[in-house]
């Protein structure tokens, strides 16, 4: 018979190292905690301190102005049902969570891909570390948030930041690292130093794949916004979650088209802008 094999205590070290962590940086977290909370609060309330029509014909100009006049008409059809459905303050809501996210998660991702990108021995480190963070599930990073931050906003912007960071650190990676050759050698011929040919060959080139990263990133920080809801985000995850709670399909469905909506209209507008940056490479 054979003997028992001892069970590694891998839950309980995850534990004491999150227990570790909160006590010795309460004070670190609380801060971030308030100034995050204050510019969820600020960017929230300057947006439904706008008109409903307003802010609907300045999101029509955007995308006018970024790809034409029919995701224009789009964007008027679509915002004009979620403010008819009476989901403008979720949805405003919602965007506010991802417009911060993708913020903090582009200021942190863009520096390590282009690191990533120009050192071999950064690269080999960091490759395995966006494959464990692109396989974990969504709703595990919903775990640590809660001891640092708590319930609420500011724990759906970290567990959102940590969510959509990979995209946008691999292509950024991947945008550099597919710049011709020859052009790198042309720029070296030329006496370019690291930092010329990195703002004036490679980051120009890379754009196109960059802003794909964004969109990606942009489209995973919405998804995991709305599943942040079952940690007290508000916004149109609650929405739904609210509607799962008390059984009221129709509410559910409704919330989940308006997500749909915003979703579309973020995903066109990164899109065109992507467009633009590759007729200008």
């Amino acid at each position: 018979m054979m003997s028992s094999i001892p069970t590694l205590p891998l839950s309980r070290w995850i534990e004491q190292g999150l227990n570790s962590l909160t006590s010795s940086y309460s004070g670190v977290t609380r801060s971030v905690s308030r100034f995050t909370q204050d510019g969820i609060d600020l960017l929230n309330d300057g947006l439904l301190a706008l008109p409903e029509w307003l802010l609907i014909a300045a999101f029509a100009l955007l995308c006018w102005r970024a790809s034409g006049w029919r995701l224009a008409i789009g964007a008027v059809a679509g915002l004009g049902l979620i403010w008819n459905l009476g989901l403008w303050v979720p949805m405003i809501q919602t965007l506010t969570l991802v417009v911060i996210a993708t913020l903090v998660a582009i200021v942190i991702a863009l520096p390590i891909g282009i690191v990533a990108a120009l050192s071999n021995r950064l690269y080999k480190v960091v490759m395995p570390m966006l494959d464990f963070m692109q396989t974990m599930p969504a709703f595990v990073y919903l775990i640590p948030a809660i001891p640092f931050f708590g319930i609420g906003a500011v724990s759906a912007i970290f567990a959102t930041v940590i969510f959509s960071m990979p995209p946008a650190i691999r292509l950024t990676i991947l945008g550099i690292r597919q710049v011709p050759s020859d052009l790198i050698e042309a720029a070296d011929a030329y006496g370019a130093t690291r930092r010329q040919k990195l703002f004036k060959v490679q980051l120009p080139l890379a754009l196109p794949t960059i802003m794909a990263g964004v969109n990606q990133t942009i489209m995973l920080a919405l998804s995991m916004v709305v599943i942040a809801a079952m940690i007290g985000a508000d916004g149109l995850g609650s929405e739904v979650w609210r509607a799962i709670q008390r059984l009221r399909s129709g509410d559910g469905f409704v919330a989940g088209i308006a997500v749909v909506i915003l979703a579309m209209l973020l995903d066109r507008l990164t899109q065109s802008l992507q467009k633009r940056s590759s007729k200008k490479k």
